[in-house]
């Protein structure tokens, strides 16, 4: 007799991220079985509505583009929108790097010199405790050489 598989996904994977959770002590077989589960159809929405609606339709092929887009477009997905960000040529990011660069750099510039005069004047106090902190030392090397 066939053995049919309630879910396709591995169980002790999924055990073992469930239990990655410091909430969770231990996992009900059927709490671990119900959430295999809703973890195939979630998948299985999110593939068929990206398919539906993305670009990929044409070749009858779902695309990693077509997941990002679904992620950032529609509500239902949104919170997949850091883990599914778009892809952009490393060119390009880049180019935003130094865009934002050149519009925050007065700000910023500013804002270092500031603290740089902040972390001087720091260091400066800094030194002169420690060379009152030398001078109380070096008397108390010499009352000790009084005493010998």
């Amino acid at each position: 007799m066939a053995e049919t598989r309630l879910v396709a996904l591995p169980l002790s994977r999924i055990r073992v991220i469930m239990k990655s959770s410091p909430d969770v002590s231990s996992i009900n077989q059927d709490a671990l079985l119900i959430t295999a589960k809703a973890t195939e159809l979630f998948v299985k929405h999110l593939a068929t509505f990206s398919y539906k609606h993305g670009t990929g339709k044409e070749e009858n092929t779902l695309t990693y583009d077509d997941l990002s887009t679904t992620a950032e477009e529609c509500d239902t997905f949104q919170f997949l929108s850091d883990i599914l960000p778009k892809k952009i040529l490393a060119s390009d990011y880049l180019k935003m790097l130094e865009k934002e660069e050149k519009d925050g750099t007065l700000h910023d510039e500013e804002e270092e010199d500031e603290d740089e005069e902040e972390q001087e004047e720091e260091d400066d106090e800094s030194v002169d405790s420690d060379d009152e902190a030398d001078e109380d030392y070096e008397q108390d090397d010499n009352d000790d050489d009084e005493d010998d």
